[in-house]
This record gives C-alpha cells, sequence and structure tokens, in this order.
C-alpha cells in the first residue's frame, strides 16, 4: 500500500483525522479520504480540516470581502 511507503520514507498518510495505516477496513470497497506526501505538508492540510476558520483568515479569496470593491 502506498501509506505504507511513504510513511517508511518519512511522510505521513492520513485522512486527515488519523493514519490511514490505523483505518480497519469495513468493506471490500470502502473508500476514505487520502492525503499523503511530506510531514509537514501533511499536517498543514489536516490543519485546514480541523481549523476551518483559520484558512479564512489568511486566504485573501475566502476572506470577508465582497464581489464588487467598494
Amino acid at each position: 500500500p502506498i501509506a505504507m511507503l511513504v510513511e517508511q520514507a518519512g511522510g505521513r498518510a492520513t485522512n486527515a483525522l488519523c493514519s490511514i495505516l490505523d483505518i480497519v477496513p469495513t468493506g471490500l470497497h470502502q473508500r476514505v479520504p487520502f492525503v499523503f506526501g511530506s510531514a509537514r505538508e501533511v499536517e498543514r492540510v489536516a490543519r485546514y480540516h480541523t481549523e476551518p476558520s483559520a484558512i479564512a483568515e489568511r486566504s485573501p479569496l475566502f476572506g470577508n470581502r465582497g464581489l464588487f470593491r467598494a
């Protein structure tokens, strides 16, 4: 599995809530979200899911502004 290879190489593989390797499958074709890569980048994506308000404060695209500028 790709999650095992990524974690053995020093990265992380997660569904933004827990490690992919900790998930016990409930069915043969079960699907889960999958985020993998460097540990730092995966941690940042996981924070986006656990702290959605933090994104709006730093992102001008999703900040508090209208469609038309005054």
